[in-house]
C-alpha cells in the first residue's frame, strides 16, 4: 500500500467529494444493519401474536429504511465516481508532463510501449481502486464492524461462531494477498512488452509487408500474448481459491448458527426471530470479510500499478537548468566543441564521440560526412542540449550551452531530425507548430524555401489539408519538407539537418539548398547529408570515422589532405566526380 499512499495527494483537490463518501456509506450501512432487527420484530412479536397490524408497520418501515440506504448507497456512488475520474484525469496530466519534461536520455530508458501501458492501463487500474476505496473497500469494514456488533447484540452466545471463523478467514487473506501481487507486478510487466510489440508493428507495417514478415511478427506476438495469459491466469487462479475457500467457511458457519440456534429454541432459551437475524448478521459479518478479501487482492493489483506509476513521476530529467542558467540569450551563432566526448548513459566503455574539438564561425555552413555509426547525429544532438557531454564543452557564442535556459537554447535553435514526424492536424498547424502565432505570409515563405509551397497548393484544401497520422497521406518527401519549412519559420540562430534531405530527389534537395543558403545568410547551420554532392560548397565539411574527427576542411582541401574524404566522395562520384 506504500505506493497508493504516495498517490494520495491527488485526493486533495476533491477532498469535499472524499469527506461526503463516508457519510452516505454510513448512511447506507446503518439502514442495511437495521433490516434484520426488523426482521426479527416481524417474526418474534408480529407472527407469534397474530399481530397484522404491527406486522404491516413493521413492513413499511422496512421499505422506509430501505429507500434512506438506497439514497445512501446512489449518492456515494456519485461522488465515488467524481473523485475516481478526478484522480485518473490528473494522474494521467501528471504522467503526461512529466514525459513532456524528459530528456532523449530519459526516453531512451523508458521505452515507448512501457510508457502507453502506464499512461493507460496502469492509470485505469488506479482509478478503479479510488472508486473501490470510496465505494465498497468503505462499505465493507464498515459492515464487518456493525454487523459484529449487532450480532453479539442479537445473542452473546451465538456470536462465539463469529470470533472462531474471522481468524480462519484473515488467515487465507493475507496467505492470498503476499502471492498475488507479485505475480501481477509480472503481468504488468509482459504487458509492457506487448505494447512495445503492438507500437513496432503499428508504426512499421508497410515495413512487415514489405519484407513478407507478417508470420514471423503474428509468432512473435502470439509467444508474448501467451505469456502475457499464462501469467494472468496464474495471479486469477490463486485469487479464485479466495471465493470457494471463504465460501466454505461462511456456509460452516451458517450451519453452525442453525444447529446450535435450534437446539436453544428447543430448550427455550431463544427465539427463531434472534436466530433468523443474527443469521442475517453472520452473513453480513462474513460476505464483508469475502469482500475484503476480493478487493484486497485488486488493492494489491493497483499497488503494482502504483509502483510504475511513480517510477516515472519519480525519474528526474537527465538534463535540467542550472539556477543560475542564463534567461535571455540573443546568440550570433559561434558554436565551438572543445575536445568534447560523449558517451549514451554515462557508459565509458563504449564512447560515441571522442576529442571533438572545431568552431563553426557565425553563418558558416557546416558539413557532416561520415560511415554509419560514426557519431554523426550524436554530435549535432549536443548542440541544443538533447544530451549533455560527457567530457569537454560545447559553446555557443563562448557561453557553456550547460549555462543557458533549456527553453531559451532551444528557441534560438532548430533541428530537422532524419524522420520527419507530423503531428495529426492540418498542413498549417504542422508548419506553424514551433511559431503558432506566425502570419499566413511568413508560413508561406518558409514553405516555398522548403519547396513545399507548390505540392501543397495543389492540395483541394491547401494548407488547410488534413495530415494522417504520422503523416500516413504524404510522401516521404513531402513530410521531410514540411519539417524544413516548421524549422524554417521559428526564424533561428543555428539551424541543424540531420540527413533531412534523404527522402527528396536531387532536383529538389538543389533548390532547397539554394533556398537556404539566402534564407539563412549570417544564420549557422549544420547538414548531416548522405550525399557528398550536396556539401561540396559547404564552409566546413567535417568528417568523422569511428566517433573521432579525423579531418575538417573544405572540398578542395580535404581531397588532397584526407584518405577518409577521398574515399567516401570516390565511392559517390567516380570518374565523374574527378571531373568535378
Amino acid at each position: 500500500m506504500h505506493s497508493l499512499r504516495q498517490l494520495a495527494s491527488f485526493l486533495r483537490p476533491y477532498w469535499r467529494y472524499a469527506m461526503i463518501c463516508p457519510l452516505l456509506m454510513i448512511v447506507e450501512v446503518a439502514m442495511d444493519l437495521l433490516q434484520p432487527k426488523l426482521m426479527q420484530q416481524i417474526v418474534d412479536v408480529g407472527i407469534v401474536r397474530l399481530d397484522l397490524t404491527m406486522v404491516l408497520h413493521t413492513g413499511m418501515l422496512m421499505i422506509s429504511v430501505a429507500l434512506i440506504g438506497l439514497l445512501g448507497g446512489g449518492g456515494n456512488t456519485i461522488f465515488a465516481v467524481k473523485v475516481a475520474q478526478g484522480v485518473s484525469a490528473d494522474v494521467r496530466s501528471t504522467l503526461f508532463r512529466k514525459v513532456l519534461s524528459f530528456s532523449f536520455g530519459n526516453l531512451d530508458t523508458l521505452k515507448t510501449g512501457e510508457l502507453v501501458t502506464r499512461l493507460t492501463n496502469d492509470v485505469n487500474q488506479v482509478q478503479e481502486v479510488v472508486l473501490i476505496l470510496f465505494r465498497i473497500l468503505l462499505r465493507a469494514p464498515l459492515m464487518l464492524i456493525g454487523s459484529i456488533i449487532m450480532a453479539v447484540f442479537t445473542s452473546p452466545r451465538l456470536a462465539v461462531i463469529v470470533f472462531l471463523l474471522l481468524p480462519v478467514l484473515a488467515g487465507l487473506l493475507l496467505w492470498v494477498l503476499r502471492s498475488v501481487q507479485p505475480m501481477f507486478a509480472e503481468v504488468q510487466r509482459r504487458l509492457d512488452v506487448i505494447n512495445t510489440i503492438l507500437q513496432e508493428n503499428l508504426a512499421g507495417m508497410r515495413v512487415v509487408k514489405a519484407f513478407v514478415r507478417a508470420d514471423y511478427e503474428e509468432h512473435r506476438f502470439a509467444r508474448v500474448n501467451d505469456d502475457l495469459m499464462a501469467q494472468t491466469i496464474r495471479a486469477i487462479r490463486l485469487m479464485a481459491i479466495v471465493m470457494p475457500g471463504m465460501t466454505l467457511v461462511l456456509n460452516l458457519g451458517i450451519v453452525g448458527a442453525i444447529w446450535f440456534g435450534g437446539l436453544q429454541v428447543m430448550y427455550g432459551n431463544m427465539q427463531v426471530g434472534q436466530i433468523i437475524a443474527f443469521v442475517n448478521y453472520l452473513l453480513r459479518t462474513l460476505f464483508a470479510v469475502v469482500m475484503v478479501g476480493m478487493l484486497l487482492v485488486r488493492v494489491s493489483r493497483a499497488e503494482a500499478s502504483a509502483e510504475r506509476i511513480l517510477e516515472v513521476l519519480h525519474s528526474q530529467p537527465e538534463i535540467t537548468d542550472k539556477p543560475d542558467a542564463l534567461a535571455a540569450f540573443t546568440p550570433q551563432g559561434r558554436v565551438t566543441f572543445e575536445h568534447v566526448a560523449f558517451n549514451y548513459n554515462g557508459n565509458r566503455h563504449e564512447p560515441v564521440l571522442q576529442d571533438i574539438h572545431f568552431t563553426a564561425e557565425p553563418g558558416q555552413t557546416v558539413a557532416i560526412l561520415g560511415a554509419t555509426g560514426s557519431g554523426k547525429s550524436s554530435l549535432v544532438h549536443l548542440i541544443p542540449r538533447y544530451y549533455d557531454v560527457s567530457a569537454g564543452r560545447v559553446l555557443i557564442d563562448g557561453v557553456d550551452v550547460r549555462d543557458i535556459n533549456l527553453t531559451v537554447l532551444h528557441r534560438r535553435i532548430a533541428v530537422v531530425f532524419q524522420e520527419a514526424v507530423l503531428f495529426s492536424g492540418t498542413i498549417r498547424e504542422n508548419i506553424c507548430y514551433g511559431r503558432p502565432e506566425a502570419t499566413e505570409e511568413e508560413m508561406i515563405t518558409a514553405a516555398k524555401a522548403a519547396q513545399a509551397h507548390e505540392f501543397i497548393s495543389a492540395f483541394p484544401d491547401g494548407y488547410a489539408t488534413l495530415v494522417g497520422q504520422r503523416g500516413v497521406n504524404l510522401s516521404g518527401g513531402q513530410k521531410q519538407r514540411i519539417a524544413i519549412a516548421r524549422a524554417l519559420l521559428t526564424n533561428p540562430a543555428i539551424l541543424i539537418l540531420d540527413d533531412s534531405t534523404s527522402a527528396v530527389d536531387i532536383e529538389t534537395e538543389g533548390k532547397i539548398q539554394n533556398a537556404l543558403a539566402v534564407l539563412m545568410q549570417g544564420r549557422t547551420s549544420f547538414v548531416i547529408a548522405q550525399r557528398i554532392s550536396t556539401v561540396l560548397t559547404a564552409d566546413k565539411i567535417l568528417v568523422l570515422d569511428e566517433g573521432r574527427l579525423v579531418a575538417e576542411g573544405k572540398h578542395c582541401d580535404l581531397m588532397t589532405s584526407s584518405t577518409v574524404y577521398r574515399e567516401i566522395y570516390e565511392s559517390q562520384l567516380g570518374g565523374r566526380g574527378m571531373a568535378l
